[in-house]
């Protein structure tokens, strides 16, 4: 990161990866073949990706013993950007997740998440060309700090203890002897450094709209924090550029609906950001009838969690949704395929790598070369409309030419 805030890349930049277990592998060694082809044939040789493997999941633990070494997290730390496959979760204690440990020794408290459809993709909804959305889902508090405690533990007797005797909530805990605990903790300033980079992002690439999404009608103090310290941050930190829906609702209680209305209207025209909320469940049914609504979603992480594979279904399923995990601060970030390991279907060569490859899409807009990115995302489109695809679209397609995994990636070079 330069001192003004700014990601510096060199035209070689060392970039690390992890494969990724069951069929990480496979759709790594695609998607990588088509991510050093858009680079080398969008800049003629002057730019080029130099990879480096590092190890985590299965092929770590049988190499090294552990899940996730430190010499992997010295590494991230590094070289600021990488990308991973899909990981295996230990089962039977240690790390609870191998995805939640990167993400919290990072620090990468934005997981972003773009969903839009590719024409000729199979969808279930009717109009799946409505759905053009980019989530900025919470990473680090919430359900992702992990804070909670197994029934009949010595821990959940203590806090059961404290919860009756210190604070006197014992009558909603309905049957404390076989009840398990878990605390939610949400942050004033977590919440809002993840809404400052959603709003940042709304207007660097001229979107309509920030919506916050939150359960804060039950949840008052921590999702409904949530929505007030983001009306509160819109305006400490954009002034001017946004026009919040406490604007609307002030102007209303001052004048009238439609004086209201008249001041929102105006903000739209003059490319202000429209910064609003949705009830978490209220939003889940909208993205279904009305996705044109909504354009760049704020939220924590457990309604995220939903939205983003809801969305993902929308559009053709998660075996095509990227992600990526971004501390907007430092600059680290880790970008990462967003389904399963699948093992069933290991070194089979069958699975769809687009998530992966989308993924590394969303890794070089990150690091500016929007060049190769664009022509990337390009040729999936080419490819898809062509119908010559791997087996999940196959089986769902009418006249559709069936290919294997690094077949795909041939295709997607040949129509760069």
């Amino acid at each position: 990161m330069g001192a003004n805030g700014k990601l510096q890349v060199p035209n070689q930049p060392i970039i690390p990866f992890i494969e990724g277990d069951g069929i990480g592998p496979d759709v790594w060694s695609a998607s990588r073949k088509v991510l050093d082809a858009a680079v080398e044939k969008l800049y003629k040789g002057e730019r080029k990706i130099e990879w480096k493997e590092m190890l985590a999941g299965e092929k770590a633990f049988n190499q090294t013993g552990e899940w996730l070494p430190a010499a992997t997290l010295d590494i991230a730390k590094e070289y600021l950007i990488s990308i991973k496959g899909p990981l295996t979760t230990p089962v039977g204690g240690g790390i609870r997740s191998l995805n939640v440990a990167l993400r919290q020794e990072l620090d990468l408290y934005v997981c972003l998440r773009p969903v839009n459809w590719f024409k000729g993709v199979p969808s279930p909804v009717h109009h799946p060309e409505d759905v053009n959305m980019t989530i900025f889902r919470e990473n680090t508090e919430d359900i992702y700090a992990g804070i909670e405690f197994k029934m009949g533990s010595e821990e959940v007797q203590k806090l059961m203890h404290f919860l009756k005797t210190e604070l006197g909530v014992d009558k909603q805990i309905r049957f404390p002897e076989s009840t398990a605990l878990g605390i939610k903790p949400v942050s004033k300033e977590g919440s809002q450094r993840l809404i400052k980079a959603a709003i940042q992002y709304a207007i660097e690439q001229k979107k309509p709209s920030v919506t916050l999404v939150h359960k804060g009608n039950i949840m008052k103090f921590t999702e409904g924090g949530f929505k007030n310290w983001g009306y509160e941050i819109a305006k400490e930190a954009f002034g001017e550029q946004v026009f919040t829906w406490m604007e609307w609702e002030a102007i209303k209680a001052a004048q009238n609906e439609e004086a209201a209305n008249i001041a929102l209207k105006k903000a739209s025209v003059e490319g202000k950001i429209i910064i609003n909320d949705c009830i978490a469940d209220n939003f889940l049914q909208q993205i279904l009838l009305a996705p044109k609504d909504f354009s760049v979603i704020a939220t924590l992480n457990l309604n995220g969690d939903y939205i983003s594979d809801a969305l993902a279904a929308a559009v053709g399923g998660i075996g095509i949704a990227p992600g990526g995990n971004i501390n907007y601060t430092t600059g680290h970030a880790v970008f990462e395929a967003t389904h399963g390991t699948a093992p069933r279907f290991a070194n089979t060569n069958t699975m769809n790598p687009s998530s992966l490859l989308l993924s590394g899409v969303m890794m070089l807009e990150y690091m500016g070369w929007n060049e190769a990115a664009d022509a990337i995302v390009e040729s999936l489109k080419t490819t898809i409309k062509r119908k010559r695809v791997t087996i999940d679209f196959y089986n769902l397609m009418h006249d559709a030419t069936l290919l294997k995994t690094s077949e795909f990636a041939e295709e997607l070079i040949k129509n760069l």
